[in-house]
């Protein structure tokens, strides 16, 4: 019995230290992994931010100034961001990176926060990032970044009336422009919301708003950067004796015998010859004709299914020559250098926030979850308060205007009622 205890004991012990060695390791790895975190970019605008962004002069008296707001509803008036101040403007200003972005291997997360205070019906509201040399070979002057420099990815939401409201995420490939084949809804109210791009070294993306996912997939699938893998052949030629009718005319009905017996037209039964008609220099009367009810149109054998039926033909698959796979494709956003905002806005008054470009999905998890979206809550909740201020003062001064309209009338009618006594007498 005491040899059994100690055996137990031991076993106990070892699975305790093999527990702790398991733990050590766990941390090690968290923390190794933390190290190797990097953060490209984060700007929240504490303090001075005018010697980090420039104004571009690309447009220039078409340029629109920016500025720091907080909006006049927010969760901390000391919560400050990127903020258009001018109507009919372009609106074009950049960032150099704190190094350039190189994901391989490594999550990617472009994080940023947008509020459309003004409710805009037309302009932009997305975050470009953009290589320090464009694939020509321009080097980036952020004093000329306009909507001609090129870009690696372009993310955000885009209004204009009610046809364009969709989320973009585009990827400069290779010199081309791709836009994603999903479409991505944005928010549309005059309150901040947060929009994360994610990529991921397996290929896979996700597109988040409010911290929430709204879209997921494949960079293969979503995209056309890459050529198809498989196209149909077209050396390939339908056979001749391939039938694609799905239904055929039925050799064995006949035409009854009567078919053609039943007039296309015939005379008005109700007509009748005008009173005033007269024969000799009318000419002799006819009823005009009307189309006949009883007749069946042009005689057709009904149609059967056909047996011979092989389906509509389509050319066969064979493998695209010009297909050339990319399993790194996820880097399209490595060699960004540059971070900006290239808009044009018919209305001003958005205010840009909380710009983080990292390989550390948790850290952006974090401060949404942490910073950004309890100060969205806390504007949220100003928002509702303003709001029933506003409804109650409206309601005051709509019942002010109901009153002074009914003195008027009053005053109105003692006037006709005086008028009235002064004829009498």
């Amino acid at each position: 019995t005491g040899g059994t205890i100690s055996l137990h004991m031991f076993e106990r012990r070892h699975l305790i230290e093999t527990m702790k060695v398991f733990a050590f390791a766990a941390a090690v790895l968290l923390c190794a992994t933390a190290a190797h975190a990097t953060t490209y970019f984060a700007d929240s605008f504490k303090g001075e931010w005018e010697s980090r962004w420039t104004t571009s002069e690309f447009k220039g008296k078409d340029e629109g100034k920016w500025d720091l707001s907080a909006g006049k509803f927010n969760g901390d008036a000391e919560d400050k961001g990127l903020h258009t101040t001018e109507d009919y403007r372009w609106y074009d200003i950049s960032a150099k990176l704190d190094s350039a972005v190189d994901n391989t291997g490594k999550d990617f997360v472009l994080q940023f926060t947008v509020k459309h205070e003004q409710n805009l019906d037309c302009g932009g509201g997305y975050i470009k990032l953009l290589p320090a040399t464009s694939s020509k070979g321009d080097a980036f002057d952020a004093t000329k970044f306009g909507g001609e420099t090129e870009y690696s990815v372009m993310f955000g939401p885009d209004v204009c009336g009610s046809s364009t409201r969709r989320v973009h995420v585009i990827f400069n490939y290779k010199g081309e422009n791709y836009l994603i084949q999903k479409e991505i809804r944005p928010e549309t109210d005059v309150l901040t919301h947060l929009y994360t791009l994610i990529v991921r070294p397996d290929n896979s993306y996700e597109v988040r708003i409010d911290n929430r996912k709204v879209q997921s997939g494949s960079l293969y699938d979503d995209w056309e950067m890459l050529k198809p893998r498989k196209i149909k052949d077209p050396e390939a030629k339908k056979p001749e004796d391939w039938d694609e009718r799905e239904k055929i005319p039925d050799p064995a009905d006949v035409k009854p015998a009567d078919w053609d017996d039943v007039p296309k037209q015939i005379a008005d039964p109700d007509a009748q010859k005008p009173d005033d008609w007269d024969d000799e220099s009318d000419g002799e009367w006819e009823a005009p004709m009307i189309d006949n009810p009883e007749y069946k149109g042009e005689w057709k054998p009904k149609m059967i299914a056909n047996t011979d039926y092989k389906g509509k033909w389509e050319a066969p698959e064979i493998d695209n020559p010009d297909f050339v796979d990319d399993d790194k494709l996820y880097t399209v956003v490595k060699g960004s250098e540059f971070v900006g905002f290239e808009l044009w806005q018919v209305k001003a008054g958005s205010i840009f926030n909380h710009i983080l470009v990292s390989d550390d999905v948790a850290a952006a998890e974090k401060e949404a979850s942490e910073v950004v979206m309890p100060l969205i809550e806390k504007e949220k909740k100003a928002k509702e308060a303003d709001d029933e201020i506003q409804r109650k003062k409206a309601e005051e001064e709509r019942k002010a205007e109901e009153a002074k309209k009914k003195a008027e009338q009053d005053d109105e009618d003692d006037d006709d009622e005086d008028e009235e006594k002064k004829e009498e007498l």
